[in-house]
């Protein structure tokens, strides 16, 4: 078994909770936090990325 990246696991977990919570903002109908956990889902997304590009 492979060992677990516990930091990129812990980013990726994050990122699934930006877009959940843009769905309970949606709900709330509240558009400002909807903008706001986009806009964090993609950059920590971006981030991750970009740190998968450096270690290959």
């Amino acid at each position: 078994m492979k060992n677990i990246n516990i930091p990129m696991l812990l980013l990726a977990t994050l990122v699934i909770l930006m877009f959940v919570l843009v769905g309970i903002s949606i709900a709330y109908r509240n558009i400002w936090f909807v903008l706001l956990f986009i806009i964090l889902g993609f950059a920590f997304m971006g981030y991750g990325l970009s740190l998968k590009r450096k270690r290959k």
